[in-house]
């Protein structure tokens, strides 16, 4: 008997032509407001409106087109590539390993540590600036805030939307710190990680008995106060004005990034003068600090209180039934996950050399918790590869220029970041809803550690 879908069978065409219509229809309605329509000043300061058809019309026909592809074409072939396998016996995860899967995290631990030095042979100092600070340096922060949230989310199943509180929590304590008291980078670096484990610790108290939805809502009040704390305690934080001129990070107090003083790094080196190689350092010091959250999530996942975290995440009755205290385990996974997301914010500080409320909305936390479930939740390889994606995906939308050839002149590409953005995640859901990595290796297993299709676990968790 023939397969109808592959024949042709006239009622699915239908039905894709149906659905096409309707994702066109749903598309006008959605982009009207935000595309076809543009307001602006015009030379008498008065604000005016004009009509982008053209531009909206694409973006119609783009939804259209795609919708008619997914349902007429992709989903029935996809549909037929797993009832083969199905029938033939092949299993979803293989159990051989090729050298590029063995070898993946050997080769990519390689490329990062020479991505600097090649970038600068290749584009020179200056020009290599904003490719290890925009795409190095940005993506590594956005690497070792999702991998310190999947402690609490991957890990425990502690549903967290404030998280962004503690990145601001390490970025003021280092900003704070260091104006006022003078302290260096690596003494504030530790103080400003426990500073923020402090907070989780105040955070995890409040929502011991919550779960689900709820325990979203609060986490996600905790994020706004802290954010309303620092634009209103304007003698502390200096409100929406921020705090500047935060110190530099030096080499161990060795050598120092300031150009006037006599222990200039470049100087001491015989290099040119340059905030490349600031940019550089910076880049193996956040490298190093992924590589420790990293060391320390797998180690800790092995140990006890990391079995405690995922029998908590699948079932928190059950887990109570076999003795375990829920009320240490939650307090542990907000404290850690906390104090990796202090780290980020001290570094995030020293890089920017200045901090303001701005940098902490709610939007930081809704991206880094996108990263955790696209990349697959309790999946570090996975959260990595999301978050290159992701945060290196949006950073190129500054250098598509040719974008205006197609949109017109007035197009500007990473004004729709976002958009594209929101689009990604739901074709990377629609496809791989367990996440890029749908697969994980348990912590505890009899004899033979084996990968667990994530078909046999809850969907988001990998």
């Amino acid at each position: 008997m023939t397969n109808s879908s592959e024949t042709g069978n006239p009622g699915l065409m239908a039905k894709a032509v149906r659905e096409g219509i309707f994702a066109g229809v749903i598309a006008f309605g959605m982009f009207l407001l935000y595309v076809g329509i543009e307001t602006y000043q015009n030379i008498d300061n008065r604000l005016v409106w004009r009509t982008r058809w053209g531009l909206l019309a694409i973006f119609v026909i783009v939804a259209a087109v795609a919708r008619f592809l997914t349902v007429g074409f992709i989903k029935p072939h996809l549909d037929r590539r797993k009832l083969a396998k199905a029938k033939s016996g092949i299993l979803e995860i293989s159990e051989e390993k090729g050298f590029l899967r063995t070898h993946f995290l050997k080769i990519a631990l390689i490329a990062l540590l020479l991505y600097p030095p090649v970038s600068v042979m290749l584009f020179g100092p200056q020009g290599s600036l904003k490719y290890v600070d925009n795409f190095g340096i940005q993506i590594l922060i956005y690497v070792m805030l999702a991998w310190g949230l999947n402690i609490v989310v991957g890990l425990a199943g502690l549903l967290d939307l404030g998280y962004v509180a503690f990145y601001a929590v390490g970025a003021y304590s280092y900003a704070l710190l260091a104006q006022h008291l003078g302290l260096s980078f690596w003494l504030l670096l530790p103080l400003a990680g426990i500073l923020a484990a402090c907070w989780g610790v105040i955070l995890g108290f409040p929502v011991l008995r919550l779960r689900g939805d709820y325990l979203a809502i609060v986490t996600l009040a905790f994020g706004e106060i802290i954010r309303l704390v620092l634009i209103n305690w304007t003698d502390v934080t200096r409100g929406t004005f921020g705090i500047s001129g935060i110190p530099k990070a030096s080499v161990f107090g060795i050598w120092s990034f300031d150009v006037g003083s006599a222990n200039y790094f470049p100087k001491a080196f015989g290099l040119a003068t340059s905030s490349a190689w600031y940019k550089i350092f910076l880049f193996y010091v956040i490298l190093a600090l992924c590589l420790l959250t990293a060391y320390v999530t797998i180690r800790l996942r092995r140990m006890p209180i990391g079995r405690a975290w995922e029998a908590l995440r699948e079932d928190e009755i059950a887990c109570r039934s076999l003795g375990i205290n829920t009320v240490t385990t939650k307090l542990t996974a907000f404290a850690i996950g906390a104090m990796f997301g202090g780290f980020a914010g001290s570094f995030f500080a020293t890089r920017q050399g200045f901090v303001s409320p701005e940098s902490f909305v709610f939007l930081e936390s809704a991206v880094i918790l996108a990263i955790v479930v696209l990349g697959g939740m309790g999946s570090l390889t996975g959260i990595a590869i999301a978050a290159v994606l992701m945060v290196g995906g949006t950073e190129l939308l500054r250098e598509m220029e040719f974008l205006k050839l197609v949109f017109g002149p007035d197009f500007t590409p990473e004004l729709y970041r976002m958009l594209l953005f929101g689009l990604a995640m739901i074709v990377v859901m629609l496809f791989k809803p367990r996440g890029f990595v749908g697969s994980r290796e348990p912590t505890a297993f009899l004899k033979e550690r084996k990968a667990v299709s994530g078909s046999f676990t809850k969907e988001g968790h990998g």
